[in-house]
């Protein structure tokens, strides 16, 4: 019995069409999230209230390093461009491979170990948006925080209504993300029982292959036709229609055996 490595088959059908039914609604939560924060819906308005209530650096950094000809310092992650950039392409990805697996699944050439590889990067990339969302900012030293405020703390802390929307959109798009995370986690959960031993996927496979190899021919394997009733021509040739028209002719000719 040899394991089978790309052609194997996954073990529960149900439990895939479900996780596809939660991956979408979640890719969907995280492409209208994302989506209406892009450019800057509310990350600058964000940053600007942390620095006011003392939980991190200021926005005003970038303003004085034009005003003093100073070149531009690094800004953290979590309040740069770079990560909404990110959430957006990673939320758009999400849905065009969640597609072209559903097709795949549908067609049986969604297979687990192509599957693994896939979960994997998803896992990697929603890991890198958690974080780029939750991230440090050390960028002023006199008002260091290790975690986004937005997060760490409830949006009721800020006076303005409007920065409370603000906190509480960027709550939901960082929960959407967690679960979205926990959903591929899930997948490659399912790959992992896809990929383990499984004797009697392995058994059928082989058995398959034994039946139509040239090797089980030789040894006398043969094609087998059925319903066929034995006579003196089907014993040594093929059963065709036109081999019953010419047992009937036979049998219709009584003068042949008189007349040689």
């Amino acid at each position: 019995m040899a394991y089978i490595l790309l052609r194997r088959q996954w073990r529960s059908t149900r439990a895939m069409y479900y996780t596809m039914i939660a991956e979408l609604l979640g890719t969907v939560a995280v492409l209208v999230l994302f989506g209406i924060s892009q450019p800057d819906l509310y990350r600058t308005n964000l940053w600007r209230a942390g620095h006011e209530l003392g939980f991190n650096s200021s926005p005003n950094v970038i303003l004085y390093a034009y005003a003093n000809y100073e070149p531009q310092p690094t800004l953290p992650f979590v309040w740069s461009q770079a990560i909404t950039d990110f959430n957006v392409a990673i939320s758009v990805l999400s849905l065009f491979l969640l597609l072209t697996k559903l097709i795949a699944f549908i067609m049986h050439v969604w297979f687990p170990i192509v599957a693994m590889a896939i979960n994997i990067s998803l896992v990697v990339l929603y890991v890198v948006s958690m974080y780029g969302q939750a991230g440090p900012d050390y960028l002023d030293p006199n008002y260091p925080s290790p975690v986004a405020w937005y997060i760490a703390k409830p949006c009721t802390v800020a006076a303005n209504l409007s920065i409370q929307g603000d906190c509480k959109m960027a709550k939901g798009a960082f929960a959407a993300t967690c679960i979205m995370f926990g959903i591929y986690l899930v997948n490659i959960g399912l790959t992992v029982w896809a990929l383990l031993p499984n004797p009697a996927n392995d058994i059928v496979d082989d058995e398959d292959d034994d039946d139509s190899s040239p090797t089980a021919l030789k040894k006398g394997g043969a094609w087998q036709m059925h319903s066929i009733p034995p006579t003196p021509r089907t014993a040594t040739m093929p059963y065709t229609p036109r081999t019953m028209a010419f047992n009937t002719l036979e049998r219709k000719l009584p003068l042949r055996n008189q007349y040689p």
